[in-house]
């Protein structure tokens, strides 16, 4: 898997990012009539996306909310290390250059400020574009 797609599904999967309670027990009400239907339709009215994942994942609420069950003092808000840190991910510069790499950053993947601010932005950029919502003051 991709350094960005470990990042998205961190923030993504996140437990605050899951279905509210009220959601679970219709889906479960939902579940016996699944065998009343063929495997192909079963298989059809399982892949359609539930109306609570199209909502926008708050990215900021959930990053705050891992942060604060961490307990530890990070920059995540602005630096790609302590964003990576914060998710578990190993923020070496061999994974900050294959995450330049994935997101096309054109500098030298040296591991400069350069770079990592760039990063930061970037991965910003990709979370919204997958349906995250990102303040302002993290995109830039």
């Amino acid at each position: 898997m991709s350094i960005f797609g470990k990042i998205r599904d961190a923030i993504f999967g996140h437990p605050k990012v899951q279905q509210p309670a009220s959601a679970a027990p219709a889906a479960a009400a939902e579940q016996p009539a699944m065998p009343q239907m063929n495997t192909t339709q079963a298989q059809a009215a399982a892949a359609q996306p539930q109306p609570a994942a199209q909502q926008p994942v708050d990215v900021e609420a959930v990053l705050s909310d891992i942060a604060r069950t961490k307990g530890q003092q990070l920059n995540w808000q602005s630096s790609i290390v302590d964003l990576m840190k914060l998710l578990d991910l190993d923020p070496s510069l061999a994974n900050r250059q294959e995450l330049a790499t994935e997101l096309r950053y054109q500098g030298e993947k040296n591991g400069s400020a350069e770079m990592n601010i760039w990063l930061h932005k970037r991965v910003m950029e990709e979370l919204e574009k997958n349906g995250g919502k990102v303040p302002d003051s993290m995109k830039g």
